[in-house]
């Protein structure tokens, strides 16, 4: 698989796991991809597979979890990341 290499730069790219590392590999794709890089998890994972590894994911940012809440039609509060987030909020609202 052909991912841009910036979005997993505290990874080793080369020695991804594509298959067994999927829940890591979706989510930076989502937070920090291109619309090509998205393209190809979408023919890679398939729509099916994206959608359960994310109901799954412990962290999405608000504009990501908005954009899955949509794209499947899934309340947010079937996330993980929802319903797990910290109860105090960071410093930082950005």
């Amino acid at each position: 698989m052909q991912l841009s290499k910036v979005i997993f730069w505290d990874t080793a790219y080369e020695a991804i796991d594509w298959d067994n590392k999927a829940r890591f590999v979706i989510g930076r794709v989502l937070m920090y991809g291109t619309i090509a890089d998205w393209n190809t998890i979408k023919a890679y994972y398939g729509l099916e597979r994206i959608k359960q590894e994310m109901l799954q994911e412990r962290y999405l940012d608000k504009k990501t979890l908005s954009f899955l809440s949509c794209i499947f039609d899934v309340p947010k509060e079937e996330f993980r990341c929802y319903t797990e987030r910290q109860s105090t909020p960071p410093h930082w609202n950005y």
